[in-house]
Parts: structure tokens; sequence; C-alpha cells
């Protein structure tokens, strides 16, 4: 009889211990920063990660609407910007100033948003 409640109590410290390690990997996963807001629309219906850990450097496991995929940050880099430039063509370059290399912002142009040196 004794051997079986050192079994069992060797099997609930196990299991603590399991369950700790999981949650200080779990907590680890997390990168700092917020997903972006979702674009209109949705995304594609496929899972592409499933936490941060899954994402290659700064970026973070975001909802697309649909599914989950890798996204960088929703960052907002000081300085203002410049006024609205001429664009031959509307695009969205940029949705916020994470996805801008350096310290470019992410700013409105005469028809959709690019990055630009702030002013």
């Amino acid at each position: 009889m004794d051997k079986h409640w050192w079994t069992i109590c060797a099997l609930i410290l196990a299991f603590c211990a399991l369950a700790h390690f999981d949650t200080v990997l779990s907590a680890r996963a997390l990168k700092p920063g917020v997903c972006p807001r979702r674009r209109l629309g949705y995304g594609r219906c496929a899972e592409f990660c499933s936490n941060d850990s899954d994402c290659p450097d700064k970026e973070k496991c975001c909802s697309n609407g649909c599914g989950h995929e890798c996204m960088a940050p929703y960052v907002v880099k000081p300085g203002g910007c410049p006024l609205p430039e001429t664009t031959p063509m509307c695009a969205e370059y940029c949705y916020h100033d994470g996805q801008c290399p350096g310290d470019q912002k992410c700013c409105r142009t005469t028809c959709g948003h690019a990055c630009s040196e702030p002013c």
C-alpha cells in the first residue's frame, strides 16, 4: 500500500511540474506589442500560426478575420507625417508604422498610405 501512495504522489508532483513548465513556456512565447486592426473583409481562412513563438523576429500571431497569420505588431513611431504626396497609383503600401523600415512612418498619400521619412 505504501508503494501505491508514493507512486500517486510522484505522479501528482510530475503533473504539477509539467503544468507549471507549460505555463512558463506559454508566457515566454508572447511577444510585446499588439496585433494591428483587422482590415475590411476577411483574410485567408487558414491557421498559419497558433502563438507568437511560431512567428519570425518581432511578428505576432494575429487574427486576420478568418484564420491566424504572422503580422508585424502595431507600432507608432515618433514624429509627424509630411503633407500627402501625389501618387500615380492608389495603393495601401502600409497600414501602420511598424510595417515601415527604420524611422519611417506610415503616412497618408493622396490616394492610400505609404512609408515616408518623418518631419
